[in-house]
């Protein structure tokens, strides 16, 4: 163990000293509320902006909802449905057709698409589903998978950018994102003080969004779940809290040490896993219900076109839908292209490419899977008011007694690949912000470990509703980005696509074919 190591995790073990520890004082909630009233003004402020809504038909819809709707809307158009025509190439990137080892980059394109989806595959997934359905019925469920659909082509634009315009540092460590694309591709076309600009307020609000939806959200979520499953059993839970948040800041800070080189081992190994977990959880209660499942289609399709006047009508469909989604695999948001940037390419549409089924796999399939398992249970009709990851728990629990333990493991797997995606979003838009040194990087991580520790005692809601601001505050920056920058994409496209038709890019295959001929 190095010095460093030996370092950072006596840091975080002394942090519970820090904070009160009395179970009484956490169960009184003096400290929660005192720091909730503290705060409560400027992120009401701030959340007032970035989500001010215009009325329709009764329903308030966010215009930040609208300005990411609009951005996955044009890239669909302006490359010509890349989200559909893209997605046989897509698979054959995935699986190594076309990778060259000696390509500058730290991981593979399977080991970027993997961390992506830790960021994204998780308790937006689990929870966000839950919520869409509580608040606008099954019919919710469709918005969703259409907004997924067209943002597929919004992460092909942004992850794009993304690996044309990184860095490569000399310890062939990679940086890049949209805080990298704002500065030189804005540069490029002689606007060099406003592109630095849109990427300084880009990286301070992805490090706002590292610690609260990417770290306190998801750990207080975690603790809550586990306090299901345990509860009259044992109060450990409920008591020592911030022992639990102790033991995940340590696992978080072992892997967050190495790099992206180290996440992308963890991520490429436990997404799929934990996908696959998952999955399989949901399919053994559709399985069992199976006759149930047609009929569960039928309402989640009328009720996106005609919901019962309870729901608040359409509009108000389409809006719960549409903000779950982006909620679930923030296309638009600009913080897949952070880890997609790393990749082993020459080529940046390659990593586009791959990075458009990244919407498939979180919104499209995983989203689905819960949405049925929700219906067909039938608990959001009688859910006793239960919401999120609750009423999930619920869902599955109605089948199977034991479930939720299942649902407990799932949620611990999806809520421990996101922060440690979430820490390198953080820690790139950190180095970016104050330069990069293993002494910058090494204060972020302290700090990052320890909300890990004080969030899994809390059940902050204004620092949540922050962190949700400050999520969708990234598109802000990002989209102008990528709206101005869409030419050079297509470029790239142009130019891999040309490549392949004339033979100058082979595929692996097709180089192992010639070489045994």
């Amino acid at each position: 163990m190095t010095a460093r190591l030996k370092k950072i995790i006596l840091s975080i073990a002394f942090l519970p000293l820090l904070i009160p520890t009395s179970a009484q004082a956490f169960e009184a909630g003096n400290f929660d509320e005192a720091l909730n009233n503290f705060i409560q003004p400027f992120t009401s402020l701030y959340a007032k902006y970035v989500f001010f809504p215009i009325e329709i038909n009764g329903q308030d819809l966010p215009l930040i909802v609208v300005w990411l709707a609009a951005g996955s809307i044009f890239c669909t158009l302006y490359f010509k449905f890349i989200n559909i025509r893209g997605f046989k190439t897509a698979l054959k990137i995935v699986r190594g057709d076309y990778s060259n080892k000696d390509s500058a980059g730290e991981v593979t394109h399977f080991q970027a698409l993997s961390a992506a989806l830790s960021g994204t595959v998780g308790l937006g997934n689990i929870g966000g589903v839950a919520v869409a359905i509580s608040l606008g019925g099954p019919g919710a469920t469709v918005w969703m998978i259409i907004v997924g659909l067209f943002g597929m082509s919004a992460k092909f634009a942004e992850c794009t950018l993304g690996v044309k315009y990184r860095v490569v540092h000399e310890d062939g460590s990679v940086s890049g994102g949209p805080m990298y694309y704002l500065k030189q591709g804005f540069a490029e076309k002689g606007w060099p003080r406003l592109g630095m600009a849109l990427a300084i307020s880009f990286s301070i609000f992805t490090v706002f969004a590292s610690f609260g939806g990417g770290n306190i959200f998801q750990i207080s979520q975690t603790v809550e779940q586990f306090q299901i499953v345990t509860a009259g059993h044992t109060n450990f839970f409920f008591d020592y809290r911030w022992v639990f948040g102790l033991g995940m800041a340590i696992l978080v800070g072992l892997v967050i040490i190495g790099g992206i080189r180290s996440i992308a081992k963890v991520t490429s190994k436990l997404v799929p896993i934990m996908c696959v977990f998952y999955l399989i959880a949901a399919l053994s209660i559709l399985l069992g219900r199976y006759e149930q499942i047609p009929e569960a289609f039928m309402a989640i399709i009328n009720g996106a076109f005609t919901p019962e006047a309870g729901y608040g009508g359409l509009i108000g469909v389409m809006i719960q839908g549409m903000r779950r989604a982006t909620f679930s695999n923030e296309a638009g948001i600009g913080s897949a292209p952070i880890a997609h940037a790393a990749v082993k390419t020459n080529e940046p549409a390659t990593e586009g490419l791959v990075s458009l089924l990244e919407p498939f796999i979180d919104t499209v399939i995983v989203c689905t899977m819960t949405a049925l398992v929700i219906v067909i249970t039938g608990v959001y009709e009688h859910g006793n008011g239960l919401s999120g990851v609750k009423l999930t728990s619920e869902a599955f629990s109605s089948a199977y007694s034991w479930f939720p333990i299942v649902l407990a493991i799932a949620v611990l797997l999806f809520a421990f690949s996101t922060m440690i995606t979430w820490s390198y979003y953080g820690i790139k838009s950190w180095t970016f912000l104050f330069g990069k040194s293993k002494k910058v990087e090494t204060i972020y991580k302290l700090l990052f470990c320890s909300v890990t520790v004080i969030g899994a005692t809390m059940s902050l809601t204004e620092v949540v509703n922050f962190s949700d601001a400050a999520n969708f505050s990234m598109a802000i920056p990002n989209l102008i980005g990528v709206f101005v920058l869409a030419p050079v994409v297509r470029q790239c496209l142009i130019s891999f696509m040309d490549k392949i038709k004339s033979g100058e890019i082979k595929s692996n295959r097709e180089i192992e074919a010639a070489e045994n001929a």
